[in-house]
């Protein structure tokens, strides 16, 4: 009961939290991310076979950050989940990657599963799976995204700049899940509009909380507004792994009755 309280706190102040001791065991992390950085080590016409057309989201994508415009320093690999495992649309560069990447789903799965029913025991929601069931729907919109920042050159020597990594936003799902390497560059809002930075933690997940839980607890627990920087002392690339488990999409999102 302490830790769903202190959960529900954390979604209320910062819209925000870390979670350590979360069994999740650190080769199945490691695995992903060595599978990452070896995919976006190949030559880029390799990574550009895997590219995500205009017919699909999904794939490989380089500076163009979605189909808005936006712009940023990474490249990245967007995976569609069906259920529990990588779908037919993901693309997925290689058997290892993908067997590495459903290992990693199933475990986060389970984590977004134990992290609202925590938010629901905190804020008194019975059932306790009220939140959480959302995401282990069949039809759950799940999501893994596999970014790789690299180090600017265009910035080095320049002090105290910066690029867009990715820029300011906040996620439409539930949850989000993030685990990064030991490089830093993430930053969130405070409620008051301060930008703060996210010290890296290799053995952590850090948990944003999603439009749609805000929408769901009636604006008791706040969707965090987050960005990543590119910083010109960082010779370092950053490689950042995000799962984003969120409701069925025709499921309609409203406030839980008891929040109301």
């Amino acid at each position: 009961p302490g830790a769903a309280r202190d959960v529900v706190r954390a979604c209320e102040r910062f819209g925000f939290f870390k979670v350590v001791n979360h069994g999740v065991p650190a080769g199945v992390v490691d695995r992903l991310e060595a599978e990452a950085v070896r995919f976006f080590a190949s030559p880029q016409a390799a990574k550009d076979a895997h590219g995500n057309g205009n017919a699909s989201p999904f794939g490989y994508g380089n500076k163009r950050i979605g189909r808005n415009g936006d712009m940023g320093w990474l490249e990245f690999l967007l995976l569609a989940i069906d259920h529990a495992s990588l779908s037919a649309a993901s693309l997925a560069p290689s058997s290892s990657l993908r067997d590495a990447a459903n290992e990693y789903v199933g475990a986060m799965r389970g984590l977004a599963r134990s992290v609202l029913e925590m938010v629901a025991e905190g804020l008194g929601v019975s059932p306790r799976g009220a939140l959480a069931d959302m995401v282990a729907d069949e039809a759950s919109d799940q999501v893994l995204r596999l970014n790789h920042y690299p180090p600017c050159p265009l910035l080095q020597g320049l002090p105290n700049c910066s690029a867009t990594g990715f820029g300011e936003h906040t996620d439409p799902q539930l949850v989000s899940i993030l685990r990064s390497n030991g490089t830093a560059g993430l930053q969130v809002a405070l409620h008051d509009g301060r930008w703060v930075s996210v010290p890296p933690d290799r053995d952590a997940f850090f948990v944003n909380v999603g439009d749609s839980l805000q929408v769901a607890t009636n604006g008791r627990l706040r969707s965090v507004r987050h960005r990543v920087v590119v910083a010109s002392g960082s010779l370092k690339p950053r490689v950042s792994m995000i799962y984003f488990a969120g409701p069925p999409a025709a499921q309609r999102i409203a406030p839980l009755p008891q929040l109301l």
